[in-house]
C-alpha cells in the first residue's frame, strides 16, 4: 500500500455521471476491482473510494505518475486541477483466469464502470466480451457485445469466466436468482468473482465492521478481504 497526492486532470461525464481522469504516481493505480481511498481539502469527514474504470492517454504527466479515469461517481466538489490525496490500493481485485476465453462481465444492480477495466485485458487474451446491463454503458471497443440484464440466464451459460458487480444490499435477490438458475452448482465449469460495493471508510486501517460481508460460514471485511470475492465464498 502506498499514499501521495494526485491531480485532476479532467472530469468525464460517463454513463450520466462525473468520471474523473486522475494524474497520480504510478504505484498508487489500482487493477480493476481495488480502490484508492481519495481526500480533500473539502468539508467532507470521510475519505471516498476510487475505483479504476480504464486506462487514459498520459498527455503532459511525467513520470513516474500516470494516468487513469476513475469510475464514477466523483465528488462534486473535485474540478480539473483539483489536489487530492490518495491511499492505496487496498483491498483485493479481479482476476481473469488466463484459460478464460468467454467473458461475461454483470453489472446487477448499477453502471458497468467498475467492470469496463476487465476489457482490455480479457480482449488481449483473446476472449470473447459480453457485458450485461440495464445501464449506459458508454463507448466501448467494436468487439464488445453489450446485453440487457434479461439475458442473464443466457451468458451465464454461455460464459467460462463471470465478474459481477452488484450493491451489498441486492446480494440476497443475486443469490436467489442465481439458485434458481443452477448455473454455478459444483460440476459448472466456469469461474466467477464479484464486486460487492459498500461503505469502505477505514480502508482496513481500524477494522470498524461497517463492511462487513456475510459469506457460507462467516463474515469478511470488504475493504481488506474484498471488494472482489469469489462467487463460491458466497454460496
Amino acid at each position: 500500500m502506498h499514499s501521495g497526492t494526485g491531480q485532476v486532470v479532467e472530469l468525464i461525464l460517463e454513463d450520466g455521471q462525473r468520471a474523473a481522469r486522475i494524474s497520480c504516481p504510478a504505484n498508487l493505480i489500482p487493477s480493476p476491482g481495488q480502490y484508492l481511498l481519495a481526500s480533500d481539502a473539502s468539508d467532507s469527514p470521510l475519505p471516498v473510494p476510487v475505483f479504476y474504470t480504464d486506462s487514459a492517454p498520459q498527455g503532459v504527466a511525467v513520470a513516474p505518475w500516470r494516468h487513469f479515469i476513475a469510475a464514477p461517481p466523483v465528488p462534486d466538489s473535485w474540478n480539473p486541477g483539483h489536489e487530492i490525496y490518495l491511499r492505496g490500493p487496498l483491498g483485493h481485485g479481479f482476476a481473469i483466469p488466463v484459460s478464460a476465453r468467454k467473458v461475461g462481465l454483470i453489472a446487477f444492480d448499477d453502471s458497468p464502470s467498475r467492470l469496463r477495466g476487465l476489457i482490455r485485458p480479457s480482449l488481449s487474451q483473446g476472449a470473447a466480451v459480453v457485458l450485461v446491463s440495464d445501464f449506459a454503458s458508454g463507448s466501448l471497443p467494436n468487439d464488445v457485445e453489450v446485453q440487457p440484464l434479461s439475458t442473464l440466464p443466457e451468458i451465464i451459460e454461455w460464459a467460462d469466466y463471470v465478474a459481477f458487480d452488484a450493491a451489498r444490499e441486492n446480494l440476497p435477490e443475486l443469490r436467489e436468482k442465481l439458485r434458481t438458475l443452477d448455473q454455478f452448482s459444483a460440476g459448472a465449469k466456469r469461474e466467477a468473482q464479484i464486486l460487492i460495493r459498500t461503505p469502505v471508510p477505514c480502508g482496513g486501517v481500524a477494522e470498524c465492521g461497517v463492511c462487513a460481508v456475510t459469506l457460507k460460514s462467516n463474515w469478511r471485511m470488504a475493504c481488506k478481504d474484498g471488494p472482489v470475492f469469489g462467487w463460491n465464498e458466497l454460496g
